[in-house]
């Protein structure tokens, strides 16, 4: 495989984050308006925590005391006083508490109040299984930002116990589909496995792997085993072998899916080396020459989702990802730095 330097597409990434500033620490999440007009345009918790995580994935994070003190102050006064919540209108609340709480961490520091809405799940096992066995698992990819985002939040908040990370980690070994390698037990689609056309009443396998990834990077922050790496490694190549059950549009567009399908195969292949070694690497491979093409090709200042920082924010941790799957093969001016490496949560 040939090198691939995506230094043009880093250097408009940066470009990106600084036409988003506001002043005063503050960033948006666009510059301009969806058809349907229901965008905010002002200061935005997403904007102002992914300027953050672009920022540190790209080694820029270091600025002037003065200016990394008025990003984080922004980001602290977003957090609801009583509940300890952190709220945006396109996600879930939890997710929303998750991905604040990740981008404060990189300042070395906490969310001003505790996670008080989440604190149950903190002391009481059956509160915390109840919780994650209510969730709709027929909806698993948005179902998964709660799933995962009520474990990354109190550790990231500083709150995570280790009776909370136990009874937290068992459940996920308790409810991982060995068949799929994603949560929860039986309830993903087979039917791009096995060929059924009679239950296909289910969501497809990418989203099981969209879900699955936030469950993983979570194992991973803990540095524990991935319950089934090789039928995770299967997943992903029945996804990306002629895209089957994928959008038409993976690896097409930024944003989350294709760090969803490199992270979780590179790091089920982590713990499975030997399992279809081959195949694994030619797939990634094969990620790499499309994706990165598509990159290069972007008109960085009217993409659409180019110019939304949270979007851009699940590309560049995707390319900090593919450094870390193909050594040496990705050039950037700097080594990029996979945030997943430092805290769960993107």
């Amino acid at each position: 495989m040939n090198k691939i330097d995506i230094t043009s597409f880093i250097d408009a990434a940066r470009r990106v984050v600084d036409n988003h500033y506001i002043g005063g620490g503050a960033y948006r999440r666009w510059l301009w308006q969806s058809p349907g007009g229901d965008r905010d345009l002002g200061v935005n918790e997403y904007g102002c925590a992914d300027a953050a995580n672009i920022l540190y994935s790209i080694d820029e994070f270091s600025t002037p005391r003065e200016e990394r003190d008025a990003r984080l102050s922004v980001l602290l006064s977003m957090q609801n006083k009583e509940s300890g919540m952190f709220v945006e209108a396109t996600h879930h609340t939890i997710h929303t508490t998750a991905h604040c709480c990740g981008a404060i961490e990189l300042f070395d520091t906490r969310p001003l109040y505790p996670v008080r809405e989440l604190e149950p799940y903190l002391s009481s096992r059956s509160e915390l299984w109840s919780f994650l066995d209510g969730l709709d698992w027929r909806n698993p990819w948005p179902q998964s930002h709660r799933g995962a985002g009520v474990y990354a939040a109190l550790v990231n908040s500083g709150e995570a116990t280790a009776d909370f990370r136990r009874n937290y980690f068992d459940w996920l070994y308790e409810n991982a589909d060995p068949v799929t390698g994603f949560w929860k037990k039986g309830e993903a689609n087979l039917a791009e496995i096995s060929g059924r056309e009679d239950i296909r009443d289910r969501a497809p396998l990418f989203m099981y792997m969209a879900g699955g990834f936030h469950f993983l990077f979570n194992i991973e922050s803990a540095h524990m085993p991935i319950p089934y790496p090789e039928a995770v490694i299967d997943s992903c190549l029945t996804i990306i072998g002629d895209k089957q059950g994928c959008r038409d549009s993976f690896l097409y567009r930024l944003g989350f899916l294709e760090l969803d399908w490199l992270y979780c195969i590179n790091r089920a292949r982590r713990q499975a080396p030997t399992y279809r070694s081959d195949e694994v690497q030619a797939a990634i491979e094969k990620f790499a020459k499309i994706h990165t093409e598509y990159l290069l090709s972007v008109d960085y200042e009217r993409d659409e989702r180019m110019n939304d920082l949270h979007m851009l924010f699940g590309t560049v941790c995707a390319m900090a990802e593919l450094q870390i799957a193909l050594p040496g093969m990705i050039i950037t001016e700097r080594p990029l730095r996979q945030i997943l490496d430092r805290r769960p949560f993107v």
